[in-house]
């Protein structure tokens, strides 16, 4: 298939014009209901000032942009196609010559390169932000110190060895910064679920490579004491795994999420949220692609067959559509009814399949 410079240039262009134009409406009246809603739930709390509340609703726009790019895609798409069409651009390409799989080839790159993007640098970005409104959020709004102290059990731990052995750890709460938790249990297990030993300590303090305990009791197996004021336990876990271990996948960036899963895996704690979270962001670029095939099959062939409006209300139609069943499939991985890695590609796959069956019956059957 041989591209025209001058036509692929010019059709990519408008492309990303319209896209980034439909992208900026989409993410201003987001940041408007955000700000509105941070309004509304910080009544009554001196500390939420107007200034602070706008801080709060950008760090999380970032978040919520990258959530609702596939339709940014879609929407920019079906205005770039349907513009071109009504002005017999297009018509006039494929009188040239061009068949529709030519002129789609540029923007079809170029949403997939806007995904690449946006998945490897824009996500990372994106995380971190979030991760500030969520601390500004507790604290602010909440009223909670830290995540940790939001379990009404208190906080536990696992950690396995290279040996099979088992460390679990409970601590009644934890400090601000999460280096230091007060009411501290550790269970000590010898292979999967033989009992070792237990040791109760008043305050543990996490070291590079180690708990340091004080105030505390050691329990043998045949039941003595052995009072401590001060000992130490060995530990791979660091305050980031553990700060990571209680926030939301949507915090991490998609470069910490595998080796956090594989710590997750060797500790025994599920990984299933932060799985498909990661399949899901390895997915996008092929979502933004079969985004704009959806649009070409809504918005290429309109001024030839009639019905401008009623298309482009089935294009819409269809955005919503897809959000709600790309929804339904991520809620059905979530509870594990269906494999992580279906619930993450089927919305993709689907897409990209359906894009390309229709644009072949519309204009090769």
């Amino acid at each position: 298939m041989t591209l025209a410079p001058t036509v692929s240039g010019y059709i990519g262009r408008q492309f990303l014009l319209w896209v980034g134009a439909v992208y900026g409406t989409i993410i201003g009246i987001i940041f408007l209901l955000d700000f509105v809603e941070l309004i509304r739930r910080a009544s009554g709390k001196s500390e939420a000032t107007i200034g602070l509340l706008l801080q709060m609703a950008a760090l999380k726009l970032p978040n919520m942009a990258q959530e609702v790019l596939p339709f940014a895609i879609l929407f920019g798409a079906m205005m770039t196609f349907w513009r071109l069409t009504r002005t017999n651009e297009l018509v006039i390409a494929r009188a040239a010559g061009m068949s529709v799989w030519q002129f789609l080839a540029t923007p079809v790159l170029a949403a997939g390169l806007i995904g690449i993007v946006a998945v490897t640098v824009f996500n990372p970005v994106a995380a971190t932000l979030l991760a500030s409104y969520e601390a500004l959020d507790n604290r602010i709004l909440r009223g909670v110190a830290n995540r940790s102290a939001l379990f009404p059990t208190g906080l536990w731990l696992r950690e396995s060895d290279y040996e099979g052995n088992h460390v679990l750890l409970h601590a009644e709460r934890a400090s601000p910064d999460e280096t230091a938790i007060e009411g501290v249990t550790f269970f000590f297990f010898s292979g999967a679920d033989s009992f070792a030993a237990r040791m109760d300590a008043k305050e543990a303090r996490l070291e590079p490579g180690r708990w340091r305990l004080f105030d505390g009791v050691r329990w043998r197996l045949d039941g003595s004491a052995e009072p401590f004021k001060t000992t130490t336990v060995p530990t791979q876990l660091t305050v980031e795994q553990i700060r990571d271990s209680f926030s939301t996948p949507e915090t991490m960036s998609f470069w910490k999420l595998p080796g956090f899963i594989e710590l997750l895996e060797q500790s025994g704690f599920s990984t299933q949220r932060h799985r498909l979270r990661f399949n899901v962001l390895l997915a996008k670029p092929l979502l933004l692609c079969a985004m704009v095939l959806i649009a070409a099959t809504f918005s290429t062939r309109m001024q030839r067959r009639g019905g401008a409006t009623v298309m482009a209300m089935i294009g819409v139609g269809a955005g919503f559509l897809l959000y709600f069943l790309s929804d339904v499939v991520y809620a059905l991985g979530l509870s594990t009814r269906i494999p992580v890695e279906l619930a993450a590609w089927a919305p993709a796959g689907v897409c990209l399949l359906l894009g390309t069956s229709l644009l072949l019956h519309l204009e090769e059957g």
